[in-house]
């Protein structure tokens, strides 16, 4: 109750000067390097209005007590406080005790600590103006930044285009690209599980279980079909247009899929398997024995009849029954745009979920003239941008949705 009665005393008249002293002190200690932010300030403040300080030398010891946490920092504190407020003893050395009470002969009268509290308030607002008027020019100059990035380089190489980006750069962004997952819809396997209630019973484990009970079975053990993920079959375009765009899906799939997890090919002027040159390696490696087992790389586009060797030599074979089939290309095509047609058609009737990735659907005014792409459109269930690291979030999406949008096939 007396310190609640001290604190209502003290705090209705000088409010706004201990206010002042606080933020005033803690931006001077700030500067001097110290870590002093609002939560020691307002300690600060709480400190003063308890201890009731009446000499600069208990102010001090408040601020010791609340502001600093080692002896190095009690140092830096007593010089800082020296040039606010002055000399921490007023008078004879020794003239005021640790408890701030005045020892008895000295010449300093006792002050009341509104006055002390207003005189400090004053010093500090001096100081202020001081530093601000003398070292304007070296502040400012501090406090220029040579990056106009806020963000980390990650966070600025995530939101910038991949063919803007070197090599170096689109490298340090496997970390990133290991942190997504890229997850396709389940399906129904031939294999089957144990799961209490299932549909089937498992006459093995049940009869196991009943010897240990003396052959009374207590409980019967159910089976139910396993599912387990859908293959994933990438067709990446690795023509000249395509080329920065076409190194970052590999990377990505290396990176979040793994590529020994997906079936990947290549095309421009012909079609080539990437599987085994992007299994059990770093992505470094991995994209320069992809350039090399890809001949054709930064060559022509001919999309149509890439899709048709897929189709006569992998797909209707097994490769792309019941998978999710996900083509990066930008829709230029050399060939004849009803080839592509054809072959989408073709791939439609065996593929669960066609996802295409075109870098220059980013743009809101796209519309798909390009022959290939405007062939290749009504077949697709999405077309996805995958531009940029934050925009792989429409891909991941895209390949996760179980449901499908293609137009029917024609008879």
């Amino acid at each position: 109750m007396v310190v609640t009665t001290g604190l209502m005393e003290l705090a209705t008249p000088v409010a706004d000067d201990l206010a002042e002293v606080s933020a005033r002190f803690g931006a001077a200690l700030r500067q001097a390097g110290l870590p002093v932010g609002p939560g020691r300030c307002e300690r600060f403040a709480a400190a003063v209005i308890v201890a009731r300080p009446a000499t600069p030398r208990a102010l001090y010891l408040c601020a010791l007590a609340t502001l600093v946490s080692s002896k190095d920092q009690a140092e830096v504190l007593e010089t800082v406080f020296t040039q606010v407020f002055g000399a921490i003893n007023n008078g004879p050395a020794g003239a005021a005790d640790a408890g701030g009470q005045q020892v008895p002969g000295s010449a300093q009268p006792s002050r009341a600590a509104e006055d002390l509290l207003a005189q400090a308030a004053q010093a500090a607002r001096n100081h202020a103006g001081v530093v601000t008027a003398d070292e304007a020019a070296d502040l400012a100059a501090e406090q220029e930044v040579e990056h106009p990035y806020l963000g980390s380089t990650f966070e600025r190489l995530a939101a910038q285009d991949f063919a803007e980006l070197t090599e170096a750069e689109l490298a340090s962004l496997a970390s990133l690209m290991r942190g997504i997952t890229l997850a396709v819809p389940l399906r129904r396997s031939r294999r089957e599980r144990r799961r209490p209630g299932g549909p089937r019973t498992d006459m093995r484990a049940t009869l196991r279980q009943a010897r240990r009970t003396g052959g009374h079975a207590f409980a019967l053990i159910g089976r139910s079909p396993a599912r387990r993920p859908r293959r994933m079959v990438v067709l990446c375009d690795i023509s000249g247009s395509m080329e920065p765009y076409a190194r970052a899906m590999i990377q990505l799939l290396y990176c979040a899929a793994g590529g020994a997890r997906a079936e990947v090919f290549s095309f421009a002027t012909r079609l080539t398997r990437l599987t085994p040159a992007l299994s059990r390696s770093l992505p470094g490696p991995a994209l320069d024995r992809a350039g090399r087992a890809a001949p054709d790389w930064l060559g022509g586009t001919k999309i149509g009849a890439a899709l048709r060797e897929f189709n006569d030599s992998y797909g209707r074979r097994g490769m792309a029954r019941g998978a999710v089939v996900l083509i990066v290309s930008d829709g230029w095509d050399t060939g004849d745009p009803e080839l592509v047609r054809r072959e989408m058609e073709r791939l439609s009737l065996v593929a669960y979920r066609i996802v295409w990735v075109n870098p220059r659907t980013k743009s809101a005014s796209y519309q798909p003239l390009a022959g290939g792409m405007a062939a290749a459109w009504p077949h697709c269930d999405a077309v996805v941008s995958a531009h940029t690291v934050q925009a792989l979030d429409q891909l991941t999406a895209a390949l996760a949705d179980p449901s499908r949008r293609r137009v029917p096939v024609r008879p």
